[in-house]
Parts: C-alpha cells; sequence; structure tokens
C-alpha cells in the first residue's frame, strides 16, 4: 500500500499534550475519545493521540524543577522498547501494551495514535537489553542475533552522540542493518497494539545540531520503512519544527505531515508568524503529505503544565477564527489540544463549521495572493468540483478594510481562478462568507483587528 494512501485528507483530532503535558492517563483519553465520538466525529474528527512520555513513572511530578524527569525510570519490554507506564494506564499490564485502549477508541469508531522520541532509550543502552531483530527466533529460547549470529543489544546501535537537547530519555539509532530491525521491531509491536498514528519527535528538525539540523535523516527513513512494512496502514507525523523547506522532498517521500514550525501557542505573535511559513511550503500540500502548521491551542489548556496553569486560550475570538481560517485554506493537520470535555458552545461551534472544514480537502491547491505589515489574502480552487475560496485576513491591530477583489492579484499568484472578479465578470457572483453565512458582492470587508472573513464564490 502506497504511504499516501494512508492520510487522503488532513488528519483532523485530539492531542494530550496542550492540556495535559507528560502526565494524561487512561481515563482521561477516555474520557476525551467519548466526547470526540458524541460531538466531533461526524464533522472528520477522528484521531484520538496519546502525547509524550506515557512510558514514564512519575511523569510530572517534578513539575517545579522538570517538565522531563532526568533519567527517570521508563517502563520497558525485554527487547528495549518502552511501554505504557501501568499505574497510569492500567489496562496496559500484563503485556497488554496500549491494545485495550486502542481497542476502546476503535470501538467509538476512531483512531488511536501516539507520540514516540527517536531512537532508543538511553536506560536500554545502558543495561545493554536485547534489541529484536529479523534474525531472531522466540522458539529457540536464544537472546537477539543479527543475521552474522552475533547478539545485538541496545548499546550496539545507540549512538551516544546524538541526543535530543530538550528531553533525556532517548539516544539516536546508527545506519546500520541491526538498527533498522530494531524500528521494525518497534512498528511490530505498535501494529499488534492497532496504532493507526504515529508522532515521532525531535526528528523533522533536530535542532541541538545548527550545523546538521537534519541530522536524523536516517531515522526518519528506517520509521519509514518500518511503517510499510508492519502490515498496518500508520499515519506518520514529524516534529518539531520547523521543518527544512530544502529538504521537503525527502518528508513527502517519507512522511504524511511534518511540522513548519515550533511549538505555536495560544500568542497572536505565534499565529501572526505561520502567514510566512505557510507562504513558504503552500507549493508542497498535496494528497497524502502535509506541512503542519502544529496543534490547535483552543479552548482550556495548560492544565498539566503545573498547579494553577489551567486557562482558557489567550487568543481572542478573532484571533481563533482566523487561525483556523489560514490552517484549513492551506490544508493543514488540525490537532486540538483542549481539554475537550470543557469546551464551551462557541469553541465547538468554530470546531464544527463544515464550509470551513471544506477548504481542507488537498483538491484545494491554496496560493497566498498577497501578504503585508498588516493584511493579506489566500485563495484555493477546488480542482475537483470547482469551487473557488478567498480569504482575507486583517494583520494589524486596528480596524482595516481589506480587499481581494483586484484581477491582477490572483493573475501575480498563478492561481487557478476561472472568473476575473470584475474583468467582464458575471455581474451574479455572490461571495458567501462562511463563518456569519452572510452574502457580498465582493471579497471586500470591513475587519476587526486581527480579524477574517472566509469567502466561497457562487453565483
Amino acid at each position: 500500500m502506497n504511504k499516501n494512501d494512508f492520510a487522503p485528507l488532513p488528519p483532523m483530532g485530539w492531542n494530550s499534550y496542550d492540556y495535559y503535558d507528560t502526565t494524561v492517563d487512561e481515563a482521561r483519553v477516555r474520557a476525551n475519545a467519548d466526547y470526540m465520538a458524541a460531538h466531533l466525529k461526524d464533522y472528520g474528527w477522528e484521531y484520538v493521540v496519546v502525547d509524550i512520555q506515557w512510558y514514564a513513572h512519575g511523569a510530572g511530578s517534578m513539575r517545579n524543577r522538570y517538565q522531563y524527569i532526568p533519567f527517570s525510570c521508563l517502563e520497558m519490554d525485554e527487547y528495549s522498547r518502552l511501554l505504557p507506564d501501568p499505574k497510569r494506564f492500567p489496562s496496559s499490564s500484563n503485556g497488554a501494551g496500549f491494545r485495550p485502549l486502542a481497542d476502546y477508541v476503535h470501538g467509538l469508531g476512531l483512531k488511536f495514535g501516539i507520540h514516540i522520541m527517536r531512537g532508543i532509550p538511553r536506560q536500554a543502552a545502558h543495561a545493554h537489553t536485547p534489541v529484536k531483530t529479523r534474525g531472531f527466533s522466540p522458539s529457540a529460547g536464544n537472546t537477539s542475533v543479527s543475521a552474522s549470529g552475533a547478539a545485538v543489544t541496545a548499546a550496539d546501535i545507540a549512538d551516544p552522540s546524538s541526543i535530543c537537547g530538550w528531553n533525556p530519555d532517548m539516544y539516536g539509532v546508527r545506519n546500520c542493518a541491526e538498527g533498522q530491525a530494531y524500528y521494525d521491531s518497534l512498528l511490530e509491536l505498535y501494529a499488534s497494539w492497532g496504532v493507526d498514528y504515529i508522532k515521532c519527535d525531535d526528528i523533522c528538525n533536530t535542532n541541538i545540531y545548527p550545523h546538521n539540523p537534519y541530522s536524523a535523516r536516517h531515522e526518519i527513513e528506517m520509521l519509514s520503512r518500518a511503517i510499510q512494512r508492519c502490515g498496518r496502514p500508520i499515519v506518520l507525523s514529524l516534529s518539531p519544527g520547523p521543518a527544512l523547506i530544502e529538504q521537503a522532498n525527502h518528508y513527502k517521500t517519507h512522511a504524511n505531515m511534518w511540522r513548519i514550525t515550533d511549538d505555536l501557542w495560544d500568542k497572536w505573535s505565534d499565529v501572526l508568524q505561520m502567514f510566512a511559513r505557510c507562504e513558504l511550503w503552500q507549493d508542497h500540500v498535496e494528497r497524502g503529505c502535509y506541512p503542519d502548521c502544529d496543534m490547535l491551542p483552543l479552548g482550556r489548556i495548560g492544565g498539566g503544565f503545573g498547579e494553577g496553569q489551567e486557562r482558557s486560550t489567550n487568543l481572542t475570538r478573532e484571533e481563533q477564527r482566523t487561525l483556523m481560517t489560514l490552517w484549513c485554506v492551506f490544508g493543514s493537520p488540525l490537532m486540538l489540544g483542549a481539554e475537550m470535555t470543557k469546551l464551551d458552545d462557541w469553541t465547538l461551534s468554530l470546531l464544527t463549521n463544515r464550509d470551513i472544514l471544506a477548504m481542507r480537502t488537498p483538491d484545494c491547491r491554496p496560493r497566498q495572493l498577497f501578504r503585508t505589515a498588516e493584511e493579506a489574502a489566500w485563495t484555493a480552487c477546488n480542482e475537483k468540483t470547482g469551487e473557488i475560496y478567498v480569504a482575507i485576513f486583517n494583520l494589524s491591530d486596528k480596524e482595516r478594510t481589506v480587499s481581494a477583489s483586484d484581477p491582477a492579484l490572483y493573475e501575480a499568484a498563478g492561481a487557478a481562478i476561472p472568473c476575473a472578479l470584475g474583468r467582464g465578470a458575471d455581474e451574479t457572483l455572490v461571495f458567501t462568507e462562511l463563518w456569519t453565512g452572510r452574502g457580498y458582492p465582493a471579497p471586500n470587508a470591513a475587519l476587526p483587528p486581527h480579524g477574517c472573513c472566509a469567502f466561497r464564490v457562487g453565483r
């Protein structure tokens, strides 16, 4: 199966990180899955993703000192593969792993995902625990062996010079056959659990090495090969960003989505910088391959980052609409970071606007029409249905009238817009604004600070 068949649309779902950080547990994952199935599934939301350190004992217990406790005990099997912490994920006990939780999520008609760090646990390398290779024979009762018959341990494939700058759990994996076998064994395990989505971290941009930010290139390839071999369609998401534009074809060959920014939070400055990043990546949005604008910091977030840190998003309602509009017209994946059981009606309406979500199909080719310090405009034309979308944005701190009615804008951008928008155009054209349903004679509007309008062009 071609990997692009794994994600025919940009993935939509929930990720535990923005609310829970390292502290999410099974009960909370199930509660959020229940909410998604009841309120969001019908709108295309389907992935439930357990983020970082699901394998770490005591994760979050020293949050006043560490985000990631240095060299804490990690739950691990006999082949150097991380397992869920049974204290937080009790159904994983007795070797069950994430299979029971994945079965629960699948039973709701949803899909299940996990976060992983690239590499192999340092704990395994230091203890010289075995690595399962293709030459291993369980019936023989022996240790893992390479094709040559020599025993292989985590220490043999770990690269202690390849580390993550912000998480202490892993060493990189050497580019060797035994390293590939280790990744194959990981995907064998994840497939047996029923995993549908993997977010791999410290791999898209290894930013601890500024002179070699793509030092994990071979591990991307190993992971991609392991997914192809595991017999299960698993979406591959690469983090953190910013992704390297010169590696665009490599990302597209080996992954389904890749982060084009570092962690994005609920600050207008974070949203604003995404206009330039989306322009940089607009030519690389296609079926199965999606530049990723990062998670949606909406609703209630921050609950796992320390006592008293839970908050409602700091983005204004206008800024939240701008974020959703840009992510959708650009064709980014959508991963919600909120505690879904605490969503208010307004935020739920933001996430369930079918007209806005319809822009996300890879049949739409996104194109920035213009961008200044004060305003921007994007367009997209659905190549299959012929539907045309135009989005205008006020990037300034004051109310501003923004216009995208000049046909020269579309010609200069090379946008596939069949109507001339004023140059001999049919005067019956109607521009329906997708957030309000209001009709406009042209894609022009007076917008509040940081506000937007998104139009569908019709007759």
